[in-house]
């Protein structure tokens, strides 16, 4: 049974895949308005990210079991919170994953001639299928082909700011206009905000738990390295790119990535840097995946979702859950066909974003808890910093996404009555 679970680097593949996706590509036009605010934004999510990862961390090694945050949620709080949080962390994981399909199939448009709508669809679906597949098909098998795109994006990341930072420029860097009134703490929290979504999925590592060779120690290292290289290749990378294209250009480019490149080293590379954009979606899609298949079967495991979450294949893979998970994408998908989906694509990350950190905010609280029955005052801080992080960047959400976010939750009333822990209890 060993010899079909994952390793150490297909774990790290993991961490650095679900947090390196379109995110990369999108937020160097979004933070160039804030000028060097933008940079430090990294600085902020990233501290707080590395934070949220050695709590996982230390969350995992004491309970090593497939599910990820629910199952820390059950030890210390029970049953029915833990379904509440598994159940909203199950679909927002998939949902959210919508974003990411779009994205790479948009990558390599410029591989065609105006691909029409109902193309890139097809495109979309059958990338879909392809990935369903594969995870389908094995656990490690998945982790081995997210470990293969995870080193064909990280050169990438390595190379072009390389290249980049021979030209930098640091007059490029500027705050625009409209901003420059804005105190410099609400400033720092604005870009904070931002720059985390880059971050969301730094937890994805524990959910296969289960199908990880030694994971009270695998794990809790892949988290704190990843998320520390997923760190070091936001700062590098966003930094090398507004060094290269001024604010004002910049905030307007829908390419930031291969606007910078073309600045420095011609038009021509612009087809390579699709290429590898698409590739890094690709994985995070791999990676969420296999993510909300093993949420749902840690649920099923535990009586919180029907058992059929729970059956497996000879090569160990949920392949129910894998199925169920990406079949509820498809109607996602064909609502992307209409033009008006552009606009909803910010506010699927926004809610997406806040379910996440509500989630974090309550796997926090266990960790919390924990360190205060073991009096450990330095981890304790570390605990309420964290979940003072989190309630920073949902008090500055819209106030829409956060009613809709708790939709989330409060659509698990609905099954609740039916799951088999309930049940058992009537």
């Amino acid at each position: 049974m060993s010899a079909k679970k994952m390793g150490f680097w297909a774990v790290f593949a993991i961490v650095f895949g679900s947090q390196i996706g379109s995110g990369i590509f999108m937020l160097p036009s979004v933070l160039a308005p804030y000028g060097m605010f933008g940079i430090y934004g990294w600085c902020f999510a990233g501290l707080g990210a590395i934070l949220l990862a050695f709590i996982f961390s230390e969350l995992c090694s004491r309970y090593p079991q497939t599910g990820g945050p629910h199952i820390y949620i059950k030890k210390e709080f029970g049953m029915i919170p833990a379904f509440f949080i598994g159940w909203a962390y199950w679909l927002v994981s998939w949902i959210s994953t919508s974003v990411v399909i779009v994205s790479a199939v948009a990558y390599l448009n410029p591989f065609f001639d105006n691909p029409s709508s109902n193309f890139n669809l097809a495109l979309e679906i059958a990338l879909l299928l392809l990935i369903t597949a594969l995870n389908c098909k094995s656990v490690k098998l998945s982790g081995q082909v997210e470990f293969a795109l995870t080193l064909l994006k990280f050169i990438p990341f390595v190379v072009v700011p390389i290249i980049l930072l021979q030209s930098f420029d640091s007059s490029c860097i500027a705050m625009s206009e409209e901003l420059a009134s804005i105190p410099s703490q609400k400033l720092a929290s604005m870009v904070t905000i931002l720059c985390f979504w880059g971050f969301i999925g730094v937890e994805c590592a524990t959910t296969p738990a289960g199908s990880v060779r030694n994971p009270g120690k695998t794990i809790p290292r892949a988290i704190i390295l990843g998320t520390c290289s997923v760190a070091l290749v936001y700062f590098v990378n966003n930094a090398a790119v507004m060094g290269v294209v001024p604010s004002a250009i910049l905030a307007q480019s829908t390419a930031p990535f291969v606007d910078a490149i073309n600045t420095v080293a011609g038009k021509n590379v612009s087809y390579l840097l699709s290429a590898v954009a698409s590739i890094v979606c690709i994985g995070t899609l791999n990676a969420w995946v296999l993510t909300s298949a093993q949420i749902s079967l840690g649920l099923a495991e535990d009586k919180l979702l029907p058992a059929f979450f729970a059956t497996k294949n000879e090569e160990d893979s949920p392949y129910i859950s894998v199925l169920i998970s990406s079949l509820g994408l498809i109607p996602i998908l064909i609502l992307t066909k209409q033009e008006s989906f552009s606009e909803q694509i910010s506010y699927i990350i926004n809610f997406s974003v806040i379910v996440f950190l509500i989630v974090y905010i309550a796997c926090c609280s266990v960790y919390l808890k924990l360190m205060l029955k073991e009096k450990n005052t330095a981890k304790i801080f570390i605990g309420l910093i964290s979940i003072a992080f989190c309630l920073l960047a949902i008090a500055d959400s819209p106030i829409r996404a956060i009613i809709d976010s708790t939709l989330f939750f409060v659509s698990g009333c609905a099954i609740l009555p039916s799951v088999p822990f309930m049940r058992s209890r009537k």
